[in-house]
């Protein structure tokens, strides 16, 4: 899985969100930025995932963090899945899965007994400089802010 380590520059990603807009590691400079790695819109884990980050968005504003969720999902997936829940944060479609490949969080996983390529939800936190101060492998669906900002 991820080699990527704290200490280690952040690749520079490009891709587009919902809406076909462009983001890229440079748009978020003098930013701390949270990208977290999710395997489908709309699924449960995700979408716990996902709501405890909105829900605690503002003392990730108040933090200077900014949030950029990633999923192979096309635009128009997630552009319903941060309507239905109101995300105030951009989700990239990476249907080419260049940003997850950057990542490395692409990967054989287990499902079932069922062994698949996949995404693996992982968590990068990154330095207003973009160097990765964080890496989370372990993701606590529904405290995933606490995981990321600690004692809120």
């Amino acid at each position: 899985m991820t080699t990527l380590v704290k200490g280690d520059k952040a690749p520079n990603f490009s891709g587009k969100d919902q809406d076909g807009n462009s983001h890229s590691l440079a748009d978020y400079n003098g930013k701390k930025l949270v990208v977290f790695f999710y395997p489908k819109a709309n699924t449960p884990g995700c979408t716990a995932e996902a709501c405890d980050l909105r829900d605690h968005f503002e003392s990730f504003q108040a933090n200077n963090y900014a949030l950029l969720g990633v999923s192979a999902d096309p635009e128009k997936a997630q552009l319903k899945f941060k309507e239905k829940f109101n995300f105030p944060f951009p989700l990239l479609a990476d249907e080419d899965k260049s940003v997850i490949q950057a990542f490395g969080v692409w990967g054989p996983k287990k499902f079932m007994g069922k062994e698949y390529d996949g995404i693996h939800r992982t968590t990068f936190v990154i330095d207003e400089n973009g160097i990765i101060e964080n890496v989370i492998s372990d993701v606590k669906t529904k405290a995933h802010a606490f995981q990321i900002l600690g004692n809120l």
